[in-house]
């Protein structure tokens, strides 16, 4: 399949579509009237090559080639995937979808939206089993979760491709089994966004103490648990059963007014516009953006390290792309890691912090480990390696989302021992730092040094071999103090 996508609205929404699939390798192709939608798209892409490629423990793949076009059927022409990022008019989306079906009639279409239904979106189209509801978040580069919503027409084969698309680019789609307005979440923060309404209204809350309310405490929780996950825990030991016994009642209490909405008269939007100013407006919308973008890199990839909720979706992605790496030469150094310094890595200085070298040494150490076969298995069968001794140098500084790589060069290899030297360097070839270990094998069960296993000694050893001739590496031996 030919990776191009056509991106139909370059606003905030069809920026962030052009962000994901163009980083995740895909040319993309787009097409908006507005004069100033390059400079609007280079905007938010100047912020996902920011954030997204901290999401991953890997290189970002190269990035596709972007294009703008003077009309729909330029942009999706060779398109096999198209998303509709328009505005909210059923009129210009009918238009959009007709200029596509008649120069597309077999692509798959997704369309942004975040209230109108697939059937709806499909009126008088030539072709409507090819367009569905594909709703993202926002930002879009950041935030995996796609509501799917096919029309009656769509087959079964054409959402499951779109869905295939969607996940390749590291998003997760949930399909919503039937056609309703707005879908799933936008009902759900229709029903908070009418009680805040409410809460203002009646000076009851801020719109600075709502959101604090909410970041601080609930919002944290659904980041990784959801609404009924969080439920089922607040039930105790006798679960979900439990807490819908004690709290079912609730919900013939008259706490919400979710059946009322209060009217958004001048006096209301003035109100909740200059508490709104008050809370945010020191910050321009770039500013709030990659604030905002910095916080859910962090949180993320602490998710990713649970491997939990949208982390284990990162690492899903990563997972996939490792299982395409050629294998590892073993006769000249070998590369054990390449990737780009995320923005949790990087200190008040600017740069890349101390501890974050020893970090990508030992996932270094860790991958010559699985090379060797001292994988998962071996280790939950009960031998590893434990780090003895480490000697770090400190070369260049690196920044976020440099590009780098690790190489490493095996010293000596045989009975307990392993002694391994890292080379960090800069995409540029700039020599960042150098990590040398000594390790020992060790039985997990006595936690004392034992020989490895005769296939991961063999394979040790024959590295060793092989890199034996090589120069012995500078630094290499080094002690705290000595002169350059």
């Amino acid at each position: 399949m030919t990776k191009t996508a056509a991106i139909i609205g370059g606003g905030v929404i069809g920026g962030g579509w052009a962000a994901r699939f163009l980083l995740n390798g895909w040319d993309v192709r787009v097409f908006d009237p507005d004069p100033k939608v390059k400079r609007k798209i280079d905007e938010v892409l100047a912020n996902a090559r920011h954030a997204l490629p901290s999401l991953s423990d890997r290189v970002m793949p190269r990035e596709g080639r972007l294009s703008y076009h003077d009309t729909i059927a330029e942009a999706v022409s060779g398109a096999s995937y198209i998303q509709e990022s328009v505005p909210e008019r059923l009129d210009i989306k009918h238009t959009t979808f007709a200029a596509i079906n008649a120069v597309a009639p077999n692509a798959i279409v997704g369309s942004s939206t975040s209230g109108f239904k697939p059937s709806q979106l499909a009126q008088g189209a030539k072709n409507a089993a090819q367009i569905m509801v594909c709703h993202p978040f926002n930002p879009v580069y950041l935030l995996p979760v796609i509501e799917m919503v096919p029309s009656p027409a769509t087959s079964e084969t054409t959402l499951n491709a779109a869905k295939e698309i969607l996940k390749s680019v590291g998003l997760k789609p949930i399909h919503v089994r039937r056609e309703i307005d707005a879908h799933v979440a936008d009902r759900l923060l229709e029903a908070v966004w009418r009680e805040a309404l409410w809460l203002i209204k009646d000076d009851i809350a801020t719109t600075e103490e709502i959101d604090d309310i909410i970041r601080y405490g609930f919002g944290l929780r659904w980041a990784q648990m959801g609404l009924f996950e969080t439920y089922r825990i607040a039930g105790g030991e006798a679960g979900m059963a439990h807490f819908m016994a004690q709290f079912g009642p609730a919900l013939a209490w008259p706490w919400t007014k979710l059946m009322d909405v209060p009217e958004l008269d001048d006096a209301l939007v003035k109100k909740i516009a200059d508490q709104s100013d008050a809370q945010s407006g020191m910050y321009s919308i770039r500013e709030l953006e990659r604030i905002r973008d910095t916080n859910l890199v962090k949180i993320l990839r602490g998710l990713k390290t649970q491997n939990w909720g949208a982390g284990a979706i990162l690492n899903n992605v990563d997972s996939a792309a490792k299982d395409t790496d050629p294998a590892p030469d073993l006769k000249g150094l070998v590369r054990t890691m390449h990737r780009n310094v995320p923005l949790d890595w990087i200190d008040y200085n600017g740069h890349m912090t101390e501890s974050r070298y020893l970090h990508a040494f030992g996932d270094a150490t860790d991958r010559f480990m699985e090379i060797i076969g001292c994988d998962g298995e071996y280790i939950a069968s009960g031998g590893s390696y434990f780090t003895a001794e480490t000697h770090i140098r400190h070369l260049d500084e690196v920044h976020a989302g440099a590009e780098f790589t690790i190489d490493t060069q095996c010293l000596m290899g045989g009975g307990k021992k392993m002694h391994i030297f890292h080379r960090m360097r800069h995409i540029d070839g700039r020599l960042l730092a150098t990590g040398e270990h000594m390790l020992l094998h060790v039985s997990l069960e006595t936690r004392q040094s034992c020989p490895p296993a005769p296939h991961i000694e063999a394979k040790l050893a024959e590295i060793a071999r092989n890199h034996a001739d090589m120069p012995m590496p500078e630094g290499a031996g080094r002690a705290i103090g000595q002169g350059r």
